[in-house]
């Protein structure tokens, strides 16, 4: 008798980061459930698509692991309460889904730098949002911090980030002699890390900074 596929639940899927989990978590042998807020204009085929409002999510199917790669800027935002309300409320609102639909497993999208302590209010929000999954008692708790972001987002229908384009620019060319904490990283490797450290982390959180993401998510 066939075993059937492990399921990962997934926000974000949209995204830069959130495409790239979809293809890694079907590597992997998973089948992907998908909550987004409009579907997008080209489902990929083999995904449950499940449109949401992340204010007040449905009770979410029961998922062997979760993943949420939710992100914004201030200025596609267009304010800093509506940044918190995507990098704060509606992560915090799929993980206590996720949690109360039975998943041990969670993993997310920070990014470099986050600490709840920080005068920064980008870093501030992002590790308020860490400190708050962290309390909710997931068995395993994998937070990856990523660099800067390399990967197409015009070809997903995102809207361009000066201050990305601008930084990466720069770095792409110097990145051999760049930290690898520093050094900018593809999307494609992040969401490969991730998912190897959410399979292989012992129980408890686990913050992965971005040297060990290119390390476990190397091609």
């Amino acid at each position: 008798m066939n075993k059937p596929r492990p399921t990962m639940l997934l926000a974000g899927a949209t995204g830069l980061v959130g495409r790239e989990l979809i293809a890694a978590a079907c590597e992997r042998g998973f089948g992907v459930h998908a909550l987004v807020r409009r579907e997008p204009a080209d489902p990929l085929a083999g995904v449950r698509w499940q449109v949401v409002d992340f204010a007040a999510l449905p009770p979410l199917p029961k998922g062997d692991a979760a993943v949420c790669a939710l992100g914004t800027t201030i200025k596609v935002a267009g304010s800093q309460a509506a940044f918190r309300a995507v990098d704060f409320d509606a992560v915090l609102s799929f993980a206590r889904a996720a949690h109360a639909a039975g998943v041990r497993r969670f993993g997310v999208v920070s990014a470099l730098g986050a600490d709840a302590k920080s005068a920064g209010f980008y870093s501030r929000v992002k590790g308020e949002a860490e400190a708050a999954l962290a309390a909710l008692g997931f068995e395993v708790l994998v937070i990856a911090r990523p660099s800067l972001l390399v990967g197409d987002r015009e070809s997903l229908g995102q809207p361009s980030r000066a201050g990305e384009r601008l930084g990466l620019a720069v770095a792409l060319p110097l990145a051999p002699l760049i930290p690898l904490r520093w050094r900018p990283i593809h999307a494609r490797t992040v969401a490969r890390a991730l998912l190897a450290a959410l399979a292989d982390s012992r129980p408890g959180v686990r913050v992965v900074e971005s040297a060990e993401l290119q390390r476990l998510g190397a091609d």
